[in-house]
């Protein structure tokens, strides 16, 4: 369940709701456009970076009262939520929260920034982004989590790509390098089924496990497949 937040006294339909508590999520489900609700999700989203937790409805729910009351908004919020949205990646977020700000909003420097990163991991250009990155240190670690996420968004990317990687390109990929580096791969080699190569001097090769992308054989081919309600559809002519 989420954080309890009064009513503030609103009266409901059935009784009077003073002293009543509800949850983010119940508010967000009950009443999206209440204005009233605006400050409780700001202190959520705050919630959300400090015990690194993540509600995309609820973001998504105080850009929407945003559009409704501009005068409003905290760019410092707003901010925030891409930052979480960015951490999220593969999944859409960051370009589902972007849809709901303003263009003039989008036009400040620091959302110009998380603009770039955003496109930079899109299309898998981690050096180009690890560099930005660096430049807006005071933007991104604000969001305690933020670089382990987007190392872990760098091995999806690879997993996809490659059965075996260069040990150069995956400390690329995820900015790091020496001992951190081979620290990282051993616990990746105890917990996630890596494999190192040891016989490449120069860039070690990393086997990572198989799937269906970096190993397409792996793929089910459902066009060989009969799908279940074509077999019924003859069962009564057999009968």
């Amino acid at each position: 369940m989420g954080r309890e937040i009064s009513s503030g006294g609103q009266k409901s339909s059935s009784s009077s709701s003073a002293g009543m508590s509800y949850t983010v999520e119940q508010l967000v489900a009950v009443n999206p456009y209440n204005p009233d609700i605006l400050p409780d999700l700001e202190n959520f989203v705050n919630e959300q970076v400090s015990s690194q937790t993540y509600n995309l409805d609820a973001n998504l729910c105080l850009l929407r009262l945003y559009q409704f009351e501009p005068e409003r908004m905290s760019t410092q919020i707003v901010a925030r939520i891409l930052v979480k949205a960015l951490m999220a990646m593969p999944a859409p977020d960051f370009s589902l929260c972007l849809f709901l700000i303003p263009e003039r909003v989008q036009m400040e420097e620091q959302f110009k920034t998380l603009i770039v990163l955003s496109h930079y991991l899109e299309t898998a250009r981690f050096r180009q982004f690890w560099d930005e990155a660096a430049k807006s240190r005071h933007l991104l670690e604000v969001v305690p989590g933020f670089e382990q996420a987007i190392q872990a968004y760098a091995i999806h990317v690879l997993s996809l790509t490659y059965q075996k990687v260069p040990r150069s390109v995956l400390a690329e990929a995820i900015n790091i390098e020496g001992l951190s580096l081979d620290k990282f791969v051993e616990h990746h080699t105890a917990n996630s089924g890596w494999v190192v190569e040891k016989g490449h001097v120069k860039s070690p090769l990393i086997t990572l496990p198989s799937n269906e992308f970096n190993r397409p054989e792996l793929k089910k081919n459902t066009a060989d497949g009969v799908p279940f309600e074509h077999v019924a559809r003859i069962f009564p002519i057999l009968g």
